[in-house]
């Protein structure tokens, strides 16, 4: 069940309530509150907790809530303009500039204003969650025992070997020696990323690709170099050409249902970018994210390249958070050979460890008998609602284009009419009361042409979907004119 609204509210109505009580007043008991403002006790817990840490309220054990006293002004601000310089000067003139720009994720993460349909996210919508089996599995991993010791540095045993098992379709050819448990899957990709390419370096990447893999990137001062994909994946014979002039040792790569355009690596592709990556000594960076996304009609997976490669060229990423909670963040990074303690050691010196609890959750969760149920749900609700959204545009927006339905991931990819100016779509459509999200942060360079990229897996159903189309389809018409 969801709180949120129920315990906002009750704070909200208790803030302006307490200004007509002085400082130390006690507050009505939580029987009171409970009849007065007919809530569960369980709101009321919650809503008193959020007014303490907000430093408005004091809670006494055995003697209730009281307002607390005024807090102190707070002290002018001081001078910061000197950390302009310091933040922007590089240490030489040839170090790539180290910026950090989170706009491009924070497009996809941040909750939309009440009332505005989401079609921008990147997570499932509360309906798709498995919100019942992972609270179940939360409450068993609790007391499990040992579950609230230090785990090993590099994930539980059993975790690790849960997910050499899923890389490598049972194969065997990933040992659970090669995993390392990672807080999720963006933090695997910034582990891999700062420990396979130099400072300042070239890292070759998709376009289009993640945003939050280029935020990565750019964050530890590397520089993107796009690579153009079509229809069947990265092209490798740019691919190729990329590697000789930019000196690059990395290329990341989203081989199934790729962000954004939902492409699937072509099988001659798949071979190809091992061996072009192996003749330029590099390593393949691959961001298995959406292998748990496949839709119900999707057929047989190709394996993870991972799984096709003997010789450590390719280092796995994967995550369980996009098919879960977004608050499940455990991911893991498979790697062969002298790399893999380089990769653990940079996880190690960044956050010590994944929590264990959150391990424990993790394995309890997929070995539970919900596990195979909440995945084919997913796989079912998923092509439902890609369908809904496609027929949708079809119907409201035919002159965009829609170059691939994808039977994987949570999106889909259209192109505008030339000359189209996406970010003033994107405004419109939030005025519209739906939120989308423009294509240039996905191209590392210049755009070849204007985007947007909609999900179906945050929105609350069928409705909801075709709502949004509608929406979008009117702030086409105040955007675009006549180029819709």
């Amino acid at each position: 069940m969801n709180h949120g609204s129920s315990d906002g509210k009750l704070a909200a109505t208790l803030r302006e309530e307490l200004k007509r009580y002085p400082s130390g007043a006690k507050l009505p008991s939580s029987r009171e509150l409970v009849a007065r403002h007919r809530v569960s006790p369980g709101t009321v817990t919650r809503a008193l907790a959020a007014l303490a840490a907000e430093g408005l309220v004091v809670t006494r054990p055995g003697a209730g809530a009281f307002r607390a006293e005024p807090r102190a002004p707070r002290p002018a601000p001081g001078d910061s303009s000197w950390q302009e310089i310091t933040l922007s000067a590089a240490p030489s003139p040839e170090s790539a500039p180290r910026t950090v720009d989170a706009g491009g994720v924070l497009a996809t993460l941040a909750a939309p204003p009440p009332g505005v349909i989401e079609l921008n996210g990147g997570y499932l919508a509360p309906v798709l969650r498995p919100e019942r089996a992972l609270a179940t599995a939360l409450a068993r991993a609790g007391r499990r025992p040992g579950a609230w010791d230090r785990p090993p540095m590099e994930g539980l045993g059993a975790l690790r070997a849960w997910f050499a098992r899923a890389i490598d379709g049972g194969s065997g050819t990933v040992a659970p020696s090669d995993v390392t448990i990672t807080a999720g899957g963006q933090s695997a990709l910034s582990t891999a990323l700062r420990a396979l390419a130099p400072p300042g370096g070239a890292v070759l990447v998709e376009s289009p690709t993640y945003p939050g893999m280029l935020a990565v990137a750019r964050a530890a001062g590397l520089r993107p170099v796009p690579v153009p994909t079509d229809a069947d994946g990265v092209r490798t014979e740019l691919l190729e050409r990329a590697f000789r002039d930019s000196g690059a040792r990395v290329f990341v790569c989203q081989p199934l249902f790729q962000n954004p355009t939902g492409a699937v690596l072509a099988p001659r592709r798949r071979r190809e970018v091992i061996a072009v990556a192996r003749a330029a000594g590099a390593f393949v960076v691959e961001d298995d994210f959406a292998r748990r996304l496949a839709h119900g009609d999707a057929g047989p997976l190709p394996p993870a390249l991972a799984a096709e490669d003997p010789d450590g060229t390719v280092v796995h990423v994967c995550s369980l958070t996009k098919v879960t909670s977004p608050s499940l963040r455990v991911g893991a990074l498979a790697a062969r050979g002298p790399v893999t303690e380089r990769l653990r050691a940079i996880q190690i010196v960044d956050s010590f460890f994944v929590p264990r609890p959150l391990q424990e959750t993790a394995l309890e969760l997929v070995g539970s008998q919900a596990w195979e149920r909440h995945l084919r749900t997913v796989a079912r609700e998923l092509a439902i609602r890609r369908d809904v959204l496609a027929g949708a545009l079809t119907d409201e927006l035919p002159r965009l284009t829609l170059p691939l339905v994808p039977r994987g991931g949570y999106h889909l990819w259209l192109g505008l009419p030339a000359g189209a100016d996406e970010t003033a779509l994107a405004a419109a459509a939030l005025r519209a009361g739906v939120a989308v999200a423009a294509g240039r942060p996905y191209f590392a360079a210049e755009r070849p042409a204007p985007h947007i990229r909609l999900s179906f897996a945050p929105a609350a159903g069928a409705a909801e979907l075709t709502e949004g189309v509608r929406r979008l389809a009117r702030a086409c018409a105040e955007a675009l004119g006549e180029a819709t």
